[in-house]
């Protein structure tokens, strides 16, 4: 969502935007069982088993403003030996101004995990090669496929899913 009108200028009073407002490491543990072993296998690659999880609530009274998580947990094996393994939540707090109820979500688990992704994958990058491995890089996500396995997972569920609400971002459903 642009903060700024065509023209340049601040948007109109009553556009539809976000904010962040905070972002932070919520949640941090790295475990090195192999750091006295690991420089010397430099050359055997590691099997990587990565997960992602979006979370969020509402904080405050008004309605407008969320804590998003991103949780990333990376195992790393060699041989059926643990290498490393991390856990990092990465937090921020959005508020959204003039954004109708319906794009709501799509922006909790597509929009505000976007933008705290770079943030996280620089941090796992960091804590890697500070561990004594060269520093793990991510790919980048596509938060959106992650929310629509999501609305499928609570339709299985039994849980209300609208797949006919408008998608703001334009993306096949």
């Amino acid at each position: 969502m642009s903060m700024q009108s065509p023209e340049g200028g601040p948007p109109p009073a009553d556009s539809p935007h976000l904010r962040v407002i905070a972002q932070y490491v919520k949640e941090l543990s790295f475990r090195n069982p192999m750091a006295a072993t690991s420089a010397r296998a430099a050359d055997a690659q590691p099997t990587i088993d990565m997960g992602v999880e979006v979370k969020s609530r509402p904080i405050g009274d008004a309605g407008d403003a969320y804590e998003v998580d991103l949780h990333i947990s990376v195992d790393a094996k060699r041989d059926d030996q643990a290498m490393f393994s991390v856990d990092l939540t990465y937090s921020g707090l959005f508020q959204f101004m003039n954004v109708q109820q319906s794009d709501v979500e799509p922006l909790l688990w597509i929009e505000c995990p976007r933008l705290l992704f770079p943030f996280s994958r620089q941090i796992l990058a960091e804590i890697t090669r500070e561990g004594g491995y060269p520093p793990l890089l991510i790919n980048p996500i596509d938060f959106t496929p992650l929310y629509w396995a999501e609305l499928r997972e609570r339709e299985a569920k039994g849980a209300p899913v609208d797949f006919q609400q408008p998608n703001p971002f334009g993306e096949p459903r």
